[in-house]
C-alpha cells in the first residue's frame, strides 16, 4: 500500500517513514507542499499523511484542493499543539483524522490501519469479496478460496494487493512497475509471467487482462 507523507521536520518525517516502511507500506516523503500536490496529481496514494504548517502550500491547502477535484484519498494531519483550535477547520475541509505531536509510531500504525479498514474494506470487516468467490484479507495481505488459505510469493502477494487496492479498474503496466517493483526495470514479459502464476495458484478468471491497458482484479457486487 503507498502512503504519501508530508512533513517539513526532517527527523520527524525519517523515523516515520523508516518505521512504516518496516510495516511494508511504501512511501513517498516531502518537506514541501507543492510538490507533495504535483506527487498526489501523478500517482496513487491510498493514504495521505500530512503536517499542517509546511512551505509553500499549507495542509489546509493541500486538502481543499485535492477535495474540490474529487480526490476522496483518506487523510492524517499531523498537528502541533498551536494547531489544535483550528482542526475544526481541518475537518470542514475534508481530513479523516488527526494525531498530535509528539506521539508514538504505534498510535500512528493504529489510525492508518482503521483509516485502510474504514475505505478498503467491505463493511468495515478488513475482507473483501473477489470474483470468482475468493476472498482477501486487505491488513494481513491473504487471498483465499473457501476459507482455504493461497501461498503466495511475496512479489505475486505486492501484484495482487495491489489490483485488489485498485479494484474494479485496469492498472498499467507502467503503474505495476511503480507500485510493485519500486519503478525498477522489469520487461513486462515477467510482469506476464507473475500474473499467470498467480492465476495458477487460483483461476484464469481471478485476474483479467486488456490488451494494450492493463489488468484488473473484480470485486463482488
Amino acid at each position: 500500500m503507498r502512503l504519501l507523507l508530508l512533513e517539513d521536520d526532517l527527523d520527524y518525517k525519517e523515523s516515520i517513514k523508516e518505521y512504516l516502511e518496516s510495516l511494508g507500506y511504501k512511501i513517498d516523503d516531502f518537506d514541501d507542499g507543492e510538490e507533495a500536490l504535483s506527487a498526489i496529481y501523478e500517482n496513487k496514494y491510498h493514504l495521505l499523511i500530512l503536517d499542517i504548517r509546511v512551505p509553500s502550500l499549507s495542509g489546509y491547502e493541500l486538502v481543499k484542493i485535492i477535495r474540490e477535484n474529487k480526490d476522496n484519498t483518506p487523510v492524517i494531519y499531523i498537528t502541533s499543539l498551536t494547531d489544535i483550535n483550528n482542526l475544526s477547520l481541518g475537518y470542514e475541509l475534508g481530513c479523516n483524522d488527526y494525531i498530535k505531536k509528539p506521539f508514538s509510531p504505534k498510535e500512528l500504525k493504529y489510525r492508518i490501519e482503521q483509516l485502510i479498514k474504514l475505505f478498503y474494506s467491505n463493511e468495515n470487516s478488513g475482507q473483501v469479496k473477489l470474483k470468482p468467490n475468493f476472498m482477501y484479507d486487505v491488513l494481513k495481505r491473504e487471498l483465499f478460496l473457501d476459507k482455504k488459505l493461497i501461498n503466495l510469493t511475496k512479489k505475486q502477494s505486492d501484484v495482487v494487493f495491489c489490483l485488489v487496492s485498485n479494484k474494479n479498474q485496469f492498472v498499467s503496466i507502467d503503474r505495476l512497475r511503480s507500485e510493485v517493483w519500486d519503478d525498477k526495470y522489469i520487461c513486462e514479459a515477467d510482469i506476464r509471467v507473475c500474473i499467470k502464476k498467480i492465476r495458477d495458484k487460483t483461476s484464469k478468471e481471478f485476474i483479467t487482462n486488456q490488451r494494450g491497458i492493463g489488468y484488473k482484479i473484480d470485486s463482488e457486487k
